[in-house]
């Protein structure tokens, strides 16, 4: 079965002509002078616990509903003097007028003349941009996943890497109160051998799908994977190929060669980071079927209209990329932790890693201007309690203060109450200890008397203490559905684009991933033929360490 293949769009070519929206980038405006000045004069010394004891309204005052989450966003250092400063920040620096013209199909992606269309593929029919195109290959990919939920496979391997792997590596585990318990879904993205070879380890041919995930077909790493599980479906005793690998790829050239018979495309307007809701999402689509996959992209079809059509002040991604603003620029804060207390949720902060550093990790603006401020802060975690025994004390007690992102689900998709009242106490908790904090003469009139000589009570109060007043958000969700991870994730990506155009960069092209690869290229055949010429003296020595015989 061939669905129908979508041809490269040519989204870009009505707004060949259409004029840049002229924003200013925001160090160029009142604004960002304003917030300096309130950041010096009250930012600084801001404390959390004084602004809750001055305002008994506060968590009312800085929470916000959208669809599907609700964020309190009161245990952060911002009054509302500091949101009205980045809200105007957001109106000089035409913040809706350049969400509308990505949302319109203008080619905001400058460095490489293409539209940011995402959103156009969880629209509904009629609703979006190239909708016709979208929703043929939607059905026909859906059509093709429910024939496999049907089949005898009971193991789907999806080969991919980046966007290509993380997006689905992170929604199948979170969904799996949805998934068909007779399909096991596998991930293999590493070029390293020591990722695909325990995949297949456990496998059989005929009952095993193969996904070949690479818009291109050129991925280095993805066809080097894909070529040894050809391979290993041969040597097993495989014989139809076409019959056990799909591709989601727009090289259908490449793929026949392959042996795929079965793909399924997408087009230029769709970024990698941003394509778990394409062809891409195949696996998703497989392991939860058609009509959950939906329902994912009407959850992100929700947030894309509150984030079209909500006002900045009530604009959840527009809050909290502002707040990114505010962190990153003025209190110089550079990572953000983000701690799901969901085990589903555990590959989220792998997935926003990408999102966030390789869409803002740019340090010239679209114009090719140097910036002289910081842009993405780094972004990482773990899961609740997990994360708690392993990097929390320097939250709590570190030199540096890291802004932490707590996220939580009311209902559980499991039986156990008190497990799940648990998880919930731990992550109230922790914001709670994170903000109040304990001062040293708080923990001195708590501690006993030492036994120890080497170390007096006042000392060891000092070391019991904890400055508080580190800020957080909590992201409250009423149960981790189809519909509500794909608004989260959606809130995610909008988020990451409205920081983005505050700054002035591009958020969807990654040329930083483009050197290494090109280097790649020159030194693989050099690690067989232990060439060294016209290296620099650490490659070249660590290749021939590398060929040295073993001692």
């Amino acid at each position: 079965m061939t669905p129908p293949q979508p041809p490269q769009a040519a989204a870009t070519s009505a707004w060949a002509d259409v004029p840049s929206t002229g924003a200013p980038r925001c160090d160029a405006t009142t604004a960002w002078a304003g917030l300096q000045g309130h950041f010096q004069a009250h930012g600084r010394d801001f404390d959390l616990r004084e602004a809750f004891a001055r305002d008994s309204q506060r968590f009312a005052h800085f929470s916000l509903q959208s669809p599907e989450v609700f964020a309190d966003l009161s245990k952060n250092r911002w009054d509302i003097a500091t949101r009205r400063l980045l809200l105007d920040l957001a109106r000089e620096c035409q913040l809706p007028a350049q969400r509308d013209a990505m949302l319109a199909g203008a080619p905001i992606n400058t460095s490489e003349g293409r539209a940011v269309l995402h959103t156009a593929l969880r629209a509904p029919p009629g609703q979006g941009a190239h909708s016709d195109q979208v929703h043929a290959v939607l059905a026909a990919m859906l059509a093709y996943a429910e024939a496999v939920r049907a089949s005898t496979i009971t193991d789907v391997v999806n080969i991919g890497i980046g966007g290509s792997d993380l997006g689905p590596q992170m929604v199948v585990p979170a969904l799996d109160a949805y998934a068909s318990r007779r399909l096991r879904c596998h991930f293999v993205s590493n070029v390293d051998g020591h990722d695909i070879t325990p995949v297949l380890r456990g496998l059989r041919p005929e009952t095993t799908l193969f996904i070949i995930a690479s818009k291109t077909f050129t991925t280095q790493e993805t066809m080097a994977n894909a070529a040894v599980a050809r391979q290993w479906f041969v040597d097993q005793g495989g014989s139809d190929i076409g019959g056990h690998f799909v591709g989601a790829t727009t090289n259908l050239a490449a793929a026949a060669q392959f042996g795929i018979r079965t793909t399924f495309g997408f087009w230029d307007w769709v970024g990698g980071r941003y394509s778990l809701w394409s062809a891409i999402g195949l696996p998703i689509a497989i392991a939860i079927g058609a009509e959950h996959f939906r329902a994912l992209l009407a959850g992100a079809h929700a947030m894309d209209q509150h984030f079209a059509s909500a006002p900045p002040e009530s604009n959840l991604p527009m809050q909290l990329g502002l707040l990114d603003i505010w962190y990153r620029n003025f209190h110089g804060f550079g990572s953000r932790s983000v701690a799901p207390y969901h085990q589903g949720l555990r590959r989220l902060p792998a997935y926003l890693q990408q999102l966030e550093m390789e869409s803002n990790g740019k340090c010239v603006d679209a114009q090719g201007q140097v910036l002289p401020f910081a842009t993405s802060p780094v972004v990482w975690g773990e899961p609740g309690t997990n994360g708690q025994h392993a990097y929390f004390q320097m939250l709590h007690q570190g030199s540096d203060v890291v802004p932490v992102e707590f996220i939580a689900v009311r209902q559980p998709a499991h039986p156990h109450a008190d497990l799940h009242r648990k998880a919930l106490a731990n992550c109230l908790a922790q914001s709670q200890a994170l903000m109040l904090g304990k001062r040293a003469e708080e923990a001195l009139a708590e501690s006993a008397p030492t036994a120890s000589a080497s170390i007096d009570r006042l000392s060891l109060a000092r070391q019991r203490s904890f400055p508080g007043n580190r800020p957080s958000t909590t992201l409250l969700l009423d149960s981790l559905s189809p519909r509500s991870l794909g608004a989260l994730i959606a809130l995610y990506e909008h988020r990451v684009y409205t920081s983005g155009a505050l700054w002035g960069i591009n958020s969807f092209d990654q040329w930083g991933v483009e050197l290494g690869k090109a280097l790649c290229g020159d030194l693989l055949p050099r690690l067989s033929s232990g060439d060294t010429t016209g290296l620099d003296g650490s490659t070249a020595g660590l290749i021939q360490r590398l060929l040295a015989a073993s001692p």
